[in-house]
């Protein structure tokens, strides 16, 4: 009977250890992920670019003179874009496009030596017609992979419109693709900004004010300005006061992001007269990033035409971006900046 007992007890206990050990290894299976697990994930979930894919972005030179604004097409499918003074205080964009599918974008004009470095930045391979001596220098010297945008393989010229024929040369990006040749595709640079998957507490941010409404002067004649969507989480993009919308779909382009900072521009004496501009952009200094209905102090860094502007923080970290379309506005040293 004791020996019936003792074999009864060990089964007992044996199938005690059994169980445990299915408990530690059902607990070991459903554990949560690592970090880095955790992190990829959320990369994966970026909604504005594909953080794992390595293309290289096109960076396209966009007209932005008075009469081919209302014409300008496909801005919004850019996840980045630049403003930067032209000559005689116009300005002119560059939309940056990376595995998109866009169908018509322009109007597409020529090209301005420092709009080179911000295609360097992003590793991009810029998109023209025609371009500057010193555009035309830079090129070879900085080793610029470029797409000169034509009437036929690369590009058409919109006859439709009742504007000057400058105004009216578009491409897309099959087109665009049409142009590659022997390209390099793959982009070697990281991403130029920290995108965040999670929405950031911008109220939460040091020296956080609130930004509903901005405007940021180029010259007497040439003024961006953009008010907060709250509904939408956006910002819906004005210029000289009116609602700048795109040509195809009739909708006023909207951006989550504003990077806004200054830089000195001169007006080069290159025996042309034309007025064309040089801007003083390696260096360092001070601006705002906007997002979510607030604004915050940043700090930028350029070491070289070449290397990627740094965005930090007031104290030294790394800015975060919220994970959206993202403008960023050079505006001229001295011009007034409104944010409110």
């Amino acid at each position: 009977m004791k020996s019936k007992n003792s074999k009864i007890i060990v089964l007992l206990l044996l199938i005690g250890l059994f169980l445990t050990g299915c408990g530690k290894k059902e607990e070991s299976d459903t554990k949560k992920p690592s970090n880095d697990n955790q992190n990829q994930t959320n990369a994966k979930n970026l909604k504005i670019v594909d953080a794992n894919s390595k293309s290289r972005p096109y960076a396209v030179m966009i007209n932005n003179i008075s009469v081919a604004r209302p014409l300008q097409s496909g801005l919004q499918d850019a996840y980045l874009m630049y403003e930067i003074i032209v000559e005689g205080g116009i300005t002119r964009y560059m939309a940056l496009f990376m595995d998109q599918n866009t169908t018509r974008i322009g109007s597409i004009r020529s090209a301005r030596h420092y709009f080179l470095d911000y295609a360097l930045e992003n590793d991009a391979i810029y998109v023209h017609h025609g371009q500057s001596p010193q555009a035309q220098n830079d090129f070879s010297a900085l080793g610029v992979d470029h797409i000169v945008v034509d009437n036929s393989k690369t590009g058409w010229r919109d006859k439709s419109l009742n504007v000057a024929s400058e105004h009216t040369l578009f491409t897309s990006i099959e087109k665009l693709n049409n142009g590659l040749g022997s390209k390099r595709t793959t982009r070697n640079n990281n991403l130029l900004l920290n995108y965040s998957v999670d929405e950031i507490d911008m109220a939460s941010l040091d020296g956080a004010a609130s930004a509903t409404n901005i405007s940021i002067p180029y010259s007497n004649s040439y003024v961006t300005s953009y008010t907060y969507d709250a509904e939408n989480g956006y910002y819906l993009r004005s210029v000289n006061g009116k609602a700048h919308t795109d040509y195809v779909t009739k909708k006023q382009y909207h951006f989550k992001n504003i990077i806004t900072y200054q830089v000195k521009n001169t007006t080069l004496n290159d025996g042309e007269n034309k007025g064309r501009q040089n801007i003083e952009n390696v260096g360092s200094g001070t601006g705002y990033y906007i997002s979510g209905g607030y604004s915050v102090p940043i700090k930028w860094e350029k070491q070289s035409r070449k290397s990627q502007t740094k965005y930090y923080y007031m104290n030294g970290e790394e800015l975060k971006v919220n994970d959206g379309n993202t403008f960023i506005q050079i505006q001229p040293l001295g011009q007034n900046l409104t944010i409110s």
